[in-house]
C-alpha cells in the first residue's frame, strides 16, 4: 500500500548508514550472481515483485497489467498523457443514444506470429473473458454489455446473445445497456485485450511463456527468468514502431536493492514508491531524479465481514475511528500522501465524496465496549493480511501499533505474504483484516464503487447490501450526471460512515525515479498508467 516504518526503525538507523549497508549487500548479491544485469536492453525498469499471471483476463494487480498492456493491446490505448487514444481499432462511432459502438479495426493488425488480427478475436476472446469456466475477477468490466452480466455469471449460455458481433473481420459491434461516458476507457484495459485463441488451445496455462505467448500489443516476451528478470523485445508486426527495442523488467520487492540499481546505474526507471527505501525518501524528495504526483488510486484496509468480531459494525466502526491516519501519512509514508476518509480520491469532475469517518478515539472506545471488548479486553487474535512489498512491514506495525495505544487491542498479529500468495489469499478473502490499495482503472467514481456490489470480482470482503446493488443499478441507468453523482454519494456513504467494510487510510501519491532527459513519454496523469510503447530515449543519449 506504499506505507512504511516504524518510528524507533527509523531512529536507530540513519539514512547514510541504510544506504551504505545496502550498497555492500548489492554487490555481495552479484557476485553471488542474484540478477543478470547485462547490457541488451535498451531500458531497465525496476516494476515489483515477481507476476502473479501475464494472462489478461486473469490480472487482478497493477504490476502485472502494465506488463500485459506492453504485450496487448484492446480496441483502445492511452497515450503518455493517460488520454485514450486510438489502439486496434483505427477509429469508432457512437450511436445518438450511446448504446451502440462500432469499432473499425486497422488494416494492418496482427498477431506477434504474423496471423491476421480480426474482429473476431476480439469477440472470442471477451467470451473467454466472461465466461464462469476463466474465473476472471475483473470480467465485471464486460457486464456494460447487453447480456454480459446474464452470460458472466452462468444465466445465460448463448454467447450469440450478448451486445458484441462481428459482422466481418474488420468491424465490431458493441450494444450497451446503458450509456456508459467511460467505455472507451474500459476498452484499454487488459481485460478486454485480445489473446491468441489458437495459442491458448494449443498450450493451455503454458500459454504465457515465452516461445509460446502470441500477442498483439507493441512488444512481445522474449524471455521470463523467475525472479530474475523478463525480457520484452519490438513487435515487428505491431501497427506502428516503437522507440525502445528491448525493456528488460526486474522483478524485486527489496527497495533497498531496488534503489541501489538505480543509483548504480543499472535500472533507468523505478516506477512505484514501494520500491524505493522509506528511509530515504526524505533526503531524495530535491533530487532531479524524483518525480512525485497525485493520481487516482487510494490505500484502505478490509474487514473479513464473515468473521468475529467483525460481523459486527460496531467493531469496524470502532477500529475505523481509531485509526489515526494523520500519524500514518506524516510519520510514516512521508511522500505527501492525505490522509483519507473517504474511498474515492480527489480529482472527479462533479463528484462529491461524504465526510467519512473522523478520527475520535473516545466514540471508538465507547462502540468498542459496547460490542463487548471495552479497553480492547477480550478481544480475540486476528491476524492483520499485507504484502511484504516494500515498506509494508513497517505500516502493518505501526498499525498495530496505534490500535492498542487506542483501544488497548494487543491480539493483532501481523501476516505478510509475498506478492502472488498475498494476492490468493485477498482473493479467496482469507484474512481477518487486509491492507490493500485501488488505483482506479477510468477517470469516474463507479470504478471505486463498483467492486463492492454483492459478490464482486473485487469486492474480497464478504460483505453485501441489496440497497448498495440496487443503488448502483439505478446510478448506472441515471443519464442525469449530477443525479447519478448524487446516488454514488449516498453509496459512499454506506461504505464508508454507515456500513465500513473497509477503512481508508491515505489517498496515494505516484513515486517514480529516472534522469530527466534520459527518458521520455513517462508523464503524470489520473489512473496512473504508464504505457512502454510511449517511452522514448531522447535524442544525445546512448
Amino acid at each position: 500500500m506504499g506505507v512504511s516504518g516504524t518510528r524507533s526503525y527509523r531512529r536507530a538507523i540513519p539514512v547514510v548508514w541504510v544506504a551504505g549497508i545496502a550498497t555492500l549487500f548489492l554487490a555481495f548479491f552479484y557476485f553471488l550472481g542474484g540478477w543478470s544485469l547485462s547490457s541488451e536492453a535498451d531500458l531497465t525498469l525496476c516494476n515489483g515483485d515477481e507476476p502473479q499471471t501475464l494472462d489478461p483476463a486473469i490480472i487482478t494487480g497493477q504490476l502485472e497489467g502494465r506488463i500485459a498492456l506492453a504485450l496487448f493491446e484492446g480496441l483502445t490505448t492511452r497515450n503518455a498523457q493517460g488520454d485514450i487514444i486510438p489502439g486496434m481499432a483505427e477509429s469508432w462511432t457512437r450511436s445518438p443514444d450511446g448504446l451502440t459502438y462500432t469499432f473499425k479495426i486497422r488494416a494492418d493488425a496482427k498477431w506477434s506470429n504474423g496471423d491476421p488480427l480480426t474482429a473476431q478475436d476480439f469477440l472470442n476472446s471477451w467470451e473467454r473473458a466472461l465466461s464462469p469456466e476463466t474465473a476472471s475477477e475483473y470480467s465485471y468490466q464486460l457486464y456494460y454489455l447487453v447480456n454480459g452480466e446474464a452470460y458472466g455469471t452462468g444465466k445465460l449460455k448463448d454467447f450469440s446473445q450478448v451486445g458484441v458481433k462481428a459482422p466481418d473481420d474488420r468491424t465490431l459491434v458493441v450494444t450497451l445497456w446503458h450509456p456508459t461516458a467511460y467505455f472507451l476507457e474500459l476498452t484499454s484495459f487488459q481485460t478486454l485485450c485480445p489473446v491468441h485463441l489458437p495459442t491458448v488451445k494449443k498450450y493451455g496455462k503454458d500459454w504465457t511463456k515465452p516461445g509460446k505467448m502470441v500477442s498483439n500489443g507493441p512488444y512481445v516476451l522474449k524471455e521470463w527468468r523467475l525472479n530474475d528478470y523478463i525480457l520484452l523485445e519490438a513487435n515487428p508486426y505491431y501497427w506502428r514502431p516503437v522507440p525502445i527495442h528491448r525493456i528488460k523488467v526486474l522483478p524485486t520487492n527489496n527497495p533497498t536493492a531496488c534503489f541501489n540499481l538505480f543509483y548504480s546505474h543499472k535500472t533507468d526507471l523505478i516506477m512505484d514508491k514501494g520500491s524505493i527505501p522509506a528511509e530515504l525518501v526524505q533526503s531524495i524528495k530535491d533530487k532531479p531524479y524524483f518525480h512525485s504526483e497525485p493520481f487516482g488510486g487510494t490505500a484502505f484496509m478490509r474487514f473479513n465481514v464473515k468473521r468475529k468480531p467483525f460481523d459486527d459494525v460496531r467493531v469496524r466502526k470502532a477500529l475505523a475511528m481509531a485509526l489515526d491516519k494523520e500519524d500514518i501519512v506524516t510519520k510514516i509514508t512521508r511522500a505527501g500522501e492525505k490522509a483519507a476518509d473517504t474511498l474515492v480520491p480527489p480529482g472527479n469532475a462533479g463528484y462529491t465524496s461524504p465526510q467519512g469517518l473522523p478520527y475520535n478515539v473516545a466514540e471508538a472506545r465507547q462502540l468498542l465496549a459496547e460490542a463487548g471488548y471495552p479497553d480492547g479486553k477480550g478481544f480475540p487474535t486476528v491476524d492483520l493480511l499485507y504484502a511484504k512489498r516494500g515498506t509494508s512491514d513497517n505500516a502493518a506495525a505501526e498499525i498495530q501499533a496505534l490500535w492498542k495505544r487506542d483501544l488497548g487491542i494487543t491480539s493483532i498479529r501481523l501476516r505478510g505474504q509475498e506478492w502472488k500468495v498475498y494476492l490468493n489469499s485477498m482473493e479467496e478473502i482469507d484474512f481477518d483484516l487486509c491492507l490493500s490499495a485501488w488505483v482506479g482503472d477510468y477517470s469516474d467514481p463507479q470504478t471505486f464503487l463498483d467492486m463492492f456490489v454483492t459478490d464482486g470480482g473485487n469486492n474480497d470482503t464478504g460483505w453485501s447490501d441489496p440497497t448498495y446493488d440496487q443503488m448502483l443499478e439505478t446510478s448506472e441507468n441515471t443519464a442525469d450526471p449530477a443525479k447519478r453523482m448524487q446516488i454514488m454519494h449516498d453509496m459512499e456513504k454506506i461504505l464508508v460512515e454507515d456500513e465500513v467494510p473497509i477503512v481508508p487510510i491515505d489517498f496515494l501519491v505516484g513515486v517514480s525515479l529516472y534522469e530527466p532527459g534520459k527518458l521520455g513519454g513517462f508523464e503524470p496523469n489520473f489512473v496512473d498508467d504508464h504505457r512502454w510503447g510511449e517511452f522514448y530515449i531522447p535524442k544525445g543519449n546512448p
